[in-house]
């Protein structure tokens, strides 16, 4: 598969990704803590139907730390044991925020409320800009359609 534009050589699209690559840059330094982002950004990689972006976020699950057994649960986290509470929190977070458009009335205040149990103010920013951050760059390689599976943790420095 080929993709439809290649965002590192086109200049505009390279400038974009610059651009929100510093946003992200935000959320990878802020509290939230890193276990929790892969989850939140493997998860809605997922629901977007984005396999580079799912395929990214595995990979860089474990090279930090996580296991393959939990990431394989992780479309399933709500039958799934291996989860804590805050990760629970934030994957139901993300997927109301991913899923705004399936849903009138957009993410639960029950959502909301569970995610501030587990959060402080910094660290809900953190992931709120985190999901619709990688909401931005799922539709990006989802429209252009970035092929998935050759990507190596830190093949972005």
């Amino acid at each position: 598969m080929e993709p439809r534009i290649n965002y590192y050589a086109n200049p505009v699209a390279a400038k974009f990704q610059r651009y929100i690559n510093s946003a992200g840059k935000v959320v990878q330094d802020s509290t939230l803590p890193t276990a929790i982002q892969h989850l939140v950004l493997l998860r809605a990689s997922q629901i977007n139907g984005c396999g580079f972006c799912t395929d990214m976020h595995a990979k860089d699950a474990v090279h930090h730390g996580d296991e393959w057994p939990r990431l394989n649960l992780v479309a399933a986290w709500r039958e799934a044991t291996v989860f804590t509470e805050a990760e629970r929190a934030a994957l139901e977070l993300a997927e109301q925020g991913t899923r705004i458009a399936d849903a009138a009335g957009g993410v639960t205040d029950e959502a909301w409320a569970d995610a501030t149990k587990h959060f402080d103010e910094d660290q809900l920013a953190a992931l709120v800009s985190l999901i619709a951050l990688i909401n931005a760059y799922n539709r990006m390689n989802v429209i252009a359609r970035t092929p998935a599976g050759s990507y190596q943790p830190g093949q972005f420095g």
